[in-house]
């Protein structure tokens, strides 16, 4: 297996855990994704205090509790029909406890070390910048949920949406050297889900001096790490994906270069796949 994959937890515990990835996990100091399912009237309490947290819900309603303050976010029944709420909280939350509200509900957890501190913020899907990037069947949707704009210290986060038979992350872009304004140096984590249980995407993360090369096949709740390189994806046909980005870096920026072998398609474009966007 991949170095870069991480299988979801086979026999998730009382805690409700299906996704864990630590930054000491990682390899890195930036990021850190836990991806949560709690039942029924299930709870469960985080504490990363050194992290600002953006919790995006995945499926059903959360309430939120920390510092003193209680939100209540979500609604989609899966990622794949509706749009995300999400819950913005800064560094310093010695607990945030979680809840699930009238029924179950999965809850991703994105973290970033933090040191400054923002006031918490609700991102409604109303907030949620929606943008089709791409075309022909390199077309994709882009939910921005924390845009460099957001008031956060370093965390970035945002939704991709790709058909089935689409690339995406295309042409291959690399955010591995910090050289602003044309590219910084991002660490990423990809998590994903796909449409159906059967299928599949396969993502390829490589340098152009061969250092790394690898081509992984992803399927529903796996993780890929991306610390550096190129990294583009592409969906098995008939069956859409999606993935969460989570990333942090040398700058609040998503500034990326992309593989100058590959560059020349944005020019060959000739419009955009009329499926999207997969949701509104």
């Amino acid at each position: 297996m991949s170095a870069l994959l991480r299988k979801p937890v086979a026999d998730p515990d009382a805690s409700g855990e299906i996704v864990r990835i630590s930054r000491q996990d990682a390899g890195w100091e930036t990021i850190s994704l836990r991806v949560i399912r709690l039942a029924p009237g299930g709870a469960h309490t985080l504490a990363q205090p050194d992290e600002e947290l953006a919790l995006v819900t995945l499926a059903g309603r959360v309430g939120v509790r920390a510092g003193g303050l209680h939100w209540e976010l979500g609604g989609r029944r899966d990622v794949f029909s509706g749009m995300p709420h999400a819950l913005y909280l800064p560094a310093g939350a010695a607990h945030v406890e979680l809840a699930a509200v009238g029924g179950s509900c999965e809850v991703a957890v994105c973290g970033a070390r933090a040191t400054r501190e923002h006031p918490p913020a609700l991102i409604g899907p109303e907030a949620v910048e929606v943008e089709i990037r791409g075309g022909e069947n390199a077309t994709r949707q882009i939910n921005h949920i924390l845009k460099p704009e957001f008031p956060a210290d370093r965390l970035l986060v945002v939704e991709v949406y790709t058909p089935g038979g689409n690339w995406s992350s295309y042409p291959p872009h690399k955010h591995d050297v910090h050289n602003p304004p044309g590219e910084v140096d991002l660490d990423e984590i990809y998590y994903y889900r796909i449409a159906r249980p059967e299928g599949y995407a396969i993502q390829r993360v490589y340098t152009r001096d061969g250092r790394r090369d690898e081509t992984i096949t992803v399927r529903d709740n796996d993780v890929v790490l991306i610390p550096d390189g190129y990294h583009p994806v592409v969906a098995a046909h008939g069956y859409d994906c999606y993935y969460l980005n989570v990333l942090a870096g040398s700058a609040r920026s998503m500034a990326a270069s992309d593989d100058p072998d590959y560059a020349w398609v944005r020019g060959a474009w000739r419009g955009q796949d009329p499926r999207l966007p997969l949701v509104r």
